[in-house]
């Protein structure tokens, strides 16, 4: 049994924060310690502090916890620190973090480019913590704890994971194209203003097409045999091509995908259907407490996944698939429904951290 292991989260008080409390507070061994966010909210207990947006009453263990700055001193007993900050002030506070020996897990764009820092879907590439001693010696004194890991951005993760499976069943991906629908929480608290999406599809969501395109390479892609590089699947090179669109659905991306693979001889319908049912990751096999039971759900009807029936299948830890038919213009094409409030962002991250602690990456 894993001992209690104490975990903070910044930006505490928006709506990936508030996803974080949610998720943490009936965690079997994660314990929320410290809370931390804007200089306007420090000092006030949780409560006085936080415009709460989540469907469930705030949970009482962080109700009169004081807010604190996001100060690495302010969580120096934390041994696991939770990220849902935003990205205009992520980047500063997550490095400062990772400089005082914290263990940072970020829903944060900021560090998914950088070539030390891994980008991990874990459902997919938990090979890639692999790269924590390097990222660790690129500090001076080299870091002994402290670290960044990143989770993906929401649709990139959801479609990463059959296309993880694919490969995995049937060799490399050469071509890969996508539409999405995408929820409007996706674009945080106010997000979308009404006027905007009431009646209406938003076919831009800004720089999420360029993010899909260049996420896929690098988590669906290997690490070199000395783990301090990412290949980016440099051994056979996959182009991506992504359209996003915002529709008027409170939770849930949807997204309509088109494969090729490398090979010559396509599988069959039925034997793709087989590969993502499945398909297992290593998340699932040393019982992290977040992962689902399913990694991917293939429906049968015809008309499923839809995101207001199907978005909390398994609290939304796993994606469903539908629609796998046959493409004339590639080789497969098939439906995929990520929760992307939940394995789409504090999730991915929770189920992160598990899997680091199991693996004794964390103390």
């Amino acid at each position: 049994m894993v001992k209690e292991v104490r975990v903070g989260v910044l930006g505490a008080t928006g709506t990936v924060g508030q996803r974080f409390i949610v998720l943490l507070s009936a965690h079997p061994y994660f314990k929320i310690h410290a809370l931390g966010a804007s200089s306007r909210s420090a000092g006030q207990t949780y409560t006085k502090a936080v415009r709460w947006k989540q469907s469930v009453p705030i949970p009482l263990g962080v109700r009169e916890l004081v807010v604190k700055e996001c100060k690495a001193e302010e969580f120096a007993e934390c041994q696991v620190v939770f990220s849902g900050l935003d990205s205009d002030v992520a980047g500063t506070i997550e490095s400062a973090f990772r400089a005082a020996e914290l263990a940072v897990f970020s829903n944060a764009g900021n560090y998914r480019r950088d070539p030390a820092c891994p980008l991990i879907v874990p459902l997919v590439n938990p090979s890639h913590f692999d790269i924590i001693p390097y990222q660790r010696s690129l500090h001076s004194p080299p870091l002994q704890k402290g670290f960044i890991v990143t989770n993906a951005n929401c649709s990139t993760t959801g479609l990463s994971i059959p296309l993880k499976a694919l490969e995995d069943a049937f060799g490399p991906l050469e071509l890969v194209m996508v539409t999405t629908m995408q929820a409007i929480s996706g674009a945080g608290y106010p997000g979308v203003s009404s006027l905007d999406i009431l009646d209406n599809v938003v076919p831009l969501i800004g720089g999420e097409e360029e993010k899909m395109e260049w996420e896929l390479s690098k988590i669906l892609g290997g690490i070199s045999p000395d783990s301090t590089s990412f290949d980016l699947h440099a051994s056979s090179p996959l182009t991506i091509s992504a359209a996003c669109n915002r529709v008027p659905v409170l939770d849930g991306h949807l997204e309509c995908a088109s494969v090729r693979f490398l090979r010559k001889d396509k599988p069959s319908v039925e034997a793709v259907k087989e590969a993502l049912r499945n398909f297992t990751c290593e998340a699932q096999t040393i019982g992290c407490p977040s992962a689902p039971e399913q990694a991917i759900f293939v429906h049968e009807e015809p008309d499923r996944p839809q995101p207001r029936l199907d978005r909390y299948f398994q609290n939304g830890a796993g994606v469903s698939v539908g629609r796998v038919r046959e493409c004339p213009v590639m080789d497969i094409k098939f439906v995929v429904l990520v929760n992307n409030v939940s394995i789409g962002a504090a999730t991915s991250s929770i189920i992160n951290a598990e899997y680091a602690v199991a693996k004794g990456i964390v103390a």
